[in-house]
């Protein structure tokens, strides 16, 4: 992660914590960081959970029962670089992001992402939650 990266993410854990104390939702946290931080929703949801890539990279392979092979954290990156660059994320992999997030799938993507999937894929990430 770059200098001005880590600095974004310890603004947005020192703002997430103080929203969330003062009731704010984790949905409420994602947007008001957007407001500063031009970053897909995936990254923004990884920034108001207040996660290094490598914690979520951690809690992601216990949930999966996977180990390094299962995401790797340039993946990770490339997830939240897409759709300007990188890839984009499998629906298995969004349930399980959002799941360690604390967010509905959906939310970890715009509806302009979402139009790419197929249609079931679409529906069943609406359907999740």
């Amino acid at each position: 992660m770059s200098a001005t990266g880590y600095q974004a993410l310890l603004d947005c854990r020192r703002r997430s914590r103080y929203l969330r104390e003062h009731g704010f939702t984790l949905d409420q946290v994602a947007v008001i960081l957007a407001l500063d931080h031009p970053a897909t929703p995936l990254r923004l949801y990884r920034y108001a959970a207040g996660l290094t890539a490598a914690q979520t990279i951690e809690a992601f392979h216990q949930l999966a029962g996977t180990t390094g092979a299962g995401l790797r954290e340039s993946r990770l990156y490339d997830y939240e670089n897409w759709p300007q660059a990188g890839r984009r994320p499998s629906i298995s992999t969004l349930r399980l992001l959002a799941r360690i997030y604390g967010a509905h799938p959906a939310r970890l993507l715009t509806a302009a992402m979402i139009a790419t999937y197929p249609r079931r894929d679409q529906e069943a990430l609406h359907d999740e939650g």
